[in-house]
């Protein structure tokens, strides 16, 4: 699936590389990417967590048959289990939904991992826990409108090649794909 680049060259994200995404639509944005990707799309959690992701769910974003779960029994078996997945090339996209903060080393052997293998990895962290060694860090929270649902306000903290922006964008269910709503300067 093609996008357009209304994201001055950011979105979507490059693949070889850690990502981190925050906030209250980090699901649906990591959902989007993993659509838009070759392969299967590997989903991590700790076992602990009660809330899980249900791959029909995200049918609107990706093909639910080409998600795969995974528990892990805390989180140093999560960030295991992903650099493991990224640095094995066996799947195109790699998400794991983290509580405790990346450090710094384990941040870079998550970039490290990714590189090797050539997968996005992408990880869904709380607000203020990333890592200086992610190549990109978004802010993804719903936008309210009256007349859609699937409008999100796209905020990007972090960028090691430069361009930070925010945007407004939807869900165009019919192109599924990302529409832009505009450009908002901050």
């Amino acid at each position: 699936m093609q996008t357009p680049d209304l994201f001055q060259g950011c979105f979507p994200l490059r693949a070889g590389r850690a990502h981190e995404i925050c906030g209250a639509g980090a699901r649906g944005f990591a959902a989007i990417l993993g659509g838009m990707r070759e392969g299967c799309v590997l989903w991590l959690v700790e076992d602990r967590r009660r809330e899980r992701v249900n791959p029909l769910g995200l049918a609107r974003f990706c093909d639910p048959r080409t998600v795969l779960l995974a528990g892990a029994g805390g989180h140093i078996e999560m960030l295991a289990m992903a650099e493991e997945a990224l640095r094995s090339g066996a799947v195109g996209t790699v998400v794991a939904e983290t509580r405790a903060p990346l450090d710094l080393t384990a941040g870079r052997r998550l970039q490290l991992a990714a590189e090797a293998g050539g997968a996005l990895g992408m990880f869904l962290i709380a607000e203020g826990m990333g890592s200086n060694a992610a190549e990109t860090r978004w802010l993804c929270e719903p936008q309210f409108d009256p007349d859609d649902s699937t409008c999100w306000r796209w905020r990007l903290r972090k960028n090691k090649s430069g361009t930070l922006g925010s945007w407004t964008v939807r869900w165009d269910e019919q192109a599924h794909r990302i529409a832009m709503v505009s450009a908002t300067g901050e």
